[in-house]
């Protein structure tokens, strides 16, 4: 097991911990604009084509709804959270239905033709924030890990570069699948990164920006539950603490000490 990190870059509280555990989208790269936009091609050809009674069921797919429902969840959980919101009731359908907008499957798999779409020809761009910081944990000796809902999370974190030292360990929807994990905001995925890095939860931090995800991290007893709020909206951070999350930060270069001491 690991000592203790103790490089003083480190903000204090997490400087503490043995381990750390990322989430991918939205924390490490930033894809999470992607999946969000896929979602909205994906749910307002829905809505448009099988308009719900009421107007207020018909107005297009948002951002807030992104985050409340959608975002840190496997597809098909999000695509149901969502659809239930709304008071849509369609078929569950299974998962070879083909993209389109007749059961829960199909509206799911139009989702993941776009994203396939967006990643395959589009830059998927890193924060300087998160570069700095992995940097300081590498030097500090930190093993971390990345999670992920998503079965890109490896195609995305090597284009990106960032699936070397110190992220030592990925259990993305893939590995969820084989080994029967429970999506967020269960903590199944966070605890089998703990493990895989031979650390107890009570040593690990978990570093996420869905809400989902905040209480997963709350759920399992993790020691300490960093938000992550990219948009800086005072609301988006009260979301983030009121589902668990112990502080919240801007941007992950916030908890290097020349920035913003956590």
């Amino acid at each position: 097991m690991s000592a203790p990190v103790s490089a003083s870059l480190l903000s204090p509280r997490l400087a503490r911990l043995r381990a750390v555990v990322f989430d991918t989208d939205g924390v490490l790269v930033d894809s999470a604009r992607l999946h969000a936009a896929a979602w909205k091609v994906a749910f307002d050809a829905l809505l448009e084509a099988a308009p719900p009674s009421s107007s207020e069921s018909r107005r297009p797919f948002g951002t807030e709804e992104y985050r409340r429902y959608v975002d840190g969840r496997p597809r098909i959980e999000g695509a149901g959270a969502f659809l239930a919101s709304r008071g849509i009731r369609l078929p569950l359908g299974d998962e070879k239905d083909a993209p389109g907008i007749d059961s829960v499957w199909a509206v799911a798999a139009r989702k993941e033709q776009d994203f396939t779409a967006r990643l395959r020809t589009g830059e998927v761009r890193v924060w300087p924030g998160t570069v700095r910081l992995l940097s300081v944990l590498r030097a500090a000796r930190v093993p971390c890990a990345a999670v992920s809902a998503s079965r890109h999370a490896r195609e995305l974190l090597t284009r990106t570069g960032l699936l070397v030292p110190p992220l030592v360990v990925l259990v993305d929807g893939q590995e969820a699948v084989r080994l029967g994990l429970a999506g967020k905001p269960e903590p199944d995925l966070f605890r089998e990164a703990a493990a895989r890095l031979e650390t107890a939860v009570l040593d690990t931090a978990v570093v996420e920006d869905a809400l989902a995800g905040v209480e997963a991290g709350r759920r399992g007893g993790f020691g300490l539950v960093v938000g992550v709020n990219r948009s800086g909206d005072p609301d988006g951070a009260d979301d983030l603490l009121e589902y668990g999350a112990d502080l919240v930060v801007d941007d992950l270069g916030d908890l290097v000490e020349q920035g913003r001491d956590a």
